[in-house]
């Protein structure tokens, strides 16, 4: 089978018969719900970009297993140069929705299991990485998109897995056959599993002697008996259940989506589990899936950075304000944070170095500077935009208003800034910047920066125990020539 085509891939979704509750309702068809249809129209761009000879080299990759053309979404990492074409494609991703395009998640996961199955198997004579070489062929083979889920809900963070009061705050093996295992627990904010065919489940923090049945990995479809899954909810979200709302939702085409998955006795084949009960493997898997994924941000969050900046200097031209000292100097500051972000993404992905599985890992103390960056400069872009959006952003008329005979006269006439620009593209622009900022697609640009792939914290951590402060004392002595 080939890659497949957007409209494939979308009836392909159809076929899942998901467990999905939104707003207390169970959602029927979440392929033509309007609150959904946008973030299945981000993911979808990762398809339809790959149909393009013109996107070609950053969006399809070659596998190393059968040598047949692939979606980079499901290619494991063979150079430097697939990294940096990583973060290449996720920025172009950005630039042409806006929105969290979510399959990310998923191509770092796999590409986290894949090199933590090889040495797992090679400490513990397991044979997890064939369990996983299988799974990952059927992906490609299928073109299939693939949910990462990483984040248990944890409880009482001051508890290990096994030390809660309710076992079930971390997914955990509720019962072993002969045939594989049962888990039960729940994953929070999965990005993109409404959209996914499969869900490849990670553990979420390094485990310890007592926490075999946590440490746990396995895929099964996003649709298996005892998954259910409700649909998170986002700023402004119910603009798109309007009447009017070609304007007002900002970005009508694309968007995200998060979820919590409860997993109640959900089945796991043998040949499905990729790490069963060795804990000091657990955070091998956390590690490299970090990376991975705080490498991603310095792409993604570029890309939508950049439809920021745009229409933020789009604004200032329709407001006349363009040629002012202050706005261009803002204009450039806002370009520069997004340009640092991009040298981050890039400069880990170019210091990425082979694993014993032979697919490559990212330098893991530039990427998690490349994610602390994250949690910080998209909130400083985003000030800036507001700033020279101007209070319009949020107080204009509604779209319902605009599309009053009565009225729409009264918003042309006031809300007109330079007089050769239509009003209504003006409304555009501004609802664009507060959906960026304020509304839904801020869930992806602002919180998910934060907390996104590990909050702040985090990556000091890893920072810290990366640094290799003992040599750079070394180096202070060597040249102050002391002891």
């Amino acid at each position: 089978m080939q890659m497949m085509t957007k409209e494939q891939y979308i009836e392909s979704l159809r076929k899942l018969n998901l467990n999905l509750y939104m707003f207390g309702k169970k959602v029927e068809d979440p392929v033509d719900n309007p609150v959904i249809r946008p973030s299945l129209n981000s993911f979808a761009a990762t398809y339809e970009l790959a149909e393009d000879p013109q996107y070609e080299d950053l969006m399809v990759a070659t596998s190393h297993l059968t040598g047949k053309k692939v979606n980079r979404f499901t290619h494991m990492h063979q150079s430097t140069d697939d990294l940096i074409k990583k973060v290449k494609m996720q920025r172009l991703l950005g630039q042409k929705t806006a929105a969290c395009f979510q399959r990310c998640v998923g191509m770092d996961a796999m590409n986290a299991v894949f090199s933590s199955t090889y040495e797992t198997d090679e400490a513990c004579g397991t044979k997890y990485h064939e369990n996983f070489l299988k799974f990952l062929q059927r992906v490609q083979d299928e073109d299939l998109a693939v949910d990462g889920a990483m984040t248990d809900v944890k409880g009482d963070r001051s508890l290990s897995p096994s030390q809660q009061a309710d076992p079930d705050l971390f997914v955990h093996v509720v019962e072993r056959t002969a045939d594989g295992v049962y888990v039960t627990g729940a994953k929070a904010h999965q990005t993109g599993f409404v959209n996914s065919h499969e869900v490849l489940v990670m553990p979420t923090i390094s485990m310890r002697e007592g926490d075999e049945d946590y440490a746990i990995s396995f895929a099964v479809p996003t649709d298996s008996k005892g998954i259910t899954l409700i649909y998170g909810r986002q700023s402004c979200d119910t603009r798109k259940l309007e009447e009017y709302n070609d304007i007002d939702v900002g970005n009508k085409v694309y968007g995200g989506h998060e979820v919590l998955v409860i997993f109640d006795r959900v089945f796991v084949p043998n040949d499905r589990i990729f790490l069963n009960g060795e804990v000091k493997f657990a955070g091998m898997i956390v590690e490299r899936f970090a990376g991975y994924h705080r490498q991603s941000y310095g792409g993604c969050k570029v890309g939508v950075g950049d439809v920021l900046i745009g229409a933020t200097a789009l604004a200032g031209d329709m407001a006349g304000s363009a040629k002012a000292s202050h706005v261009k100097d803002k204009l450039i500051e806002m370009v520069h944070l997004n340009e640092t972000l991009y040298c981050c993404g890039i400069a880990c992905s170019s210091q990425g170095t082979k694993t014993k599985a032979g697919n490559y890992l990212i330098d893991l103390l530039l990427a998690n500077v490349c994610k602390q960056n994250v949690t910080r400069f998209p909130y400083e872009i985003a000030r800036l935009a507001q700033d020279l959006a101007g209070g319009l952003m949020v107080t204009q008329p509604s779209e319902a208003d605009y599309r009053n005979p009565e009225l729409k006269p009264y918003i042309e006439k006031y809300l007109k800034g330079v007089a050769s620009v239509p009003t209504e593209d003006r409304m555009r622009v501004l609802r664009l910047i507060e959906n960026m900022t304020m509304g839904t697609a801020a869930v992806g640009y602002l919180p998910e920066s934060m907390h996104g792939a590990g909050s702040p914290q985090a990556q000091r951590i890893m920072i810290s125990r990366q640094a290799n402060m003992e040599m750079k004392k070394d180096l202070a002595r060597k040249i102050a020539r002391i002891g």
